[in-house]
Order: C-alpha cells, then sequence, then structure tokens
C-alpha cells in the first residue's frame, strides 16, 4: 500500500558536474550517500554526455527492498533519459527486465519536469537556474 516517503533535495546538493541530487527514504532514515556517489559516478562514466553541460538529476532511494540509483537527464530538447540501477546483494546491477524507477521517483520526475520547463524549455534557458531550483 502506497506510503509517503521522505523525500529530500536541498540547493547545494549537486555532484561535481552539477547533477541535482535528491534523496527519497522508505524508512524515513537519513541516506548514506558515499555508495550512491561511487555509482553515480560509474553510470556516467559508461553514458558518453558532457555532464557539465547537460540539465540532470539523480535520485538516491532507499527502498523497502532493495537501494536504487535513478540517473535522468534531459536530451533532444524535451525527452527524459533514465538509467537504474539497484544494489542486489551488494552489487549494483542494471537489468531493465527486473529492475525500474518506481512511483516515489516519478513524484521527483513530475517536480523536474516543472523545472524544466521553467528553466530551459522556455524563451530564456539556463543551465544555472535550473540546477538552483528545487520543489521538495
Amino acid at each position: 500500500m502506497y506510503k509517503l516517503r521522505k523525500l529530500e533535495g536541498e540547493q547545494d546538493w549537486l555532484d561535481a558536474d552539477g547533477i541535482k541530487i535528491y534523496t527519497i527514504s522508505a524508512n524515513e532514515e537519513p541516506i548514506n550517500m558515499v555508495a550512491f556517489h561511487q555509482r553515480l559516478t560509474e553510470v556516467k562514466s559508461e553514458i558518453t554526455l558532457e555532464w557539465d553541460q547537460t540539465a540532470a538529476f539523480v535520485i538516491f532511494h532507499n527502498g523497502a527492498s532493495c537501494k536504487y540509483l535513478v540517473l535522468a537527464w534531459w536530451g533532444n530538447d524535451n525527452e527524459l533519459f533514465t538509467s537504474v540501477s539497484v544494489q542486489v546483494n551488494g552489487v549494483w546491477v542494471v537489468d531493465p527486465t527486473k529492475y525500474s524507477f518506481c512511483l516515489y521517483d516519478i513524484e521527483v520526475m513530475w517536480m523536474e519536469r516543472n523545472i524544466y520547463i521553467e528553466t530551459i524549455d522556455c524563451e530564456s534557458p539556463s543551465l544555472v537556474k535550473y540546477r538552483k531550483y528545487r520543489k521538495t
């Protein structure tokens, strides 16, 4: 049954390339971001993009049964691309036939959709404004 989860995303939560960081916790406890940052670095290295020039966000999600890292970035003018990693038995895996983002992650995606429209898909696009803007 659906139950609200703790969602956080501070304005200064950015990785080295400016990717916005959000956390979601099923058990209300703070997220230990160290392991997530390591995985984020690995995922980014596997995707050929200029991350410092890309509107993007990541969700570090301690789910009820697994840890999820959902990296999402905007491309092709208005498309949202995603990569989902799940920690299974201590190992990060990517398997789109078994794992994806969930309805809790979609809450962040909806906020980010609106932020993207207001800051990038507008008359005066600004990656700086996009990175500063949060609605949590």
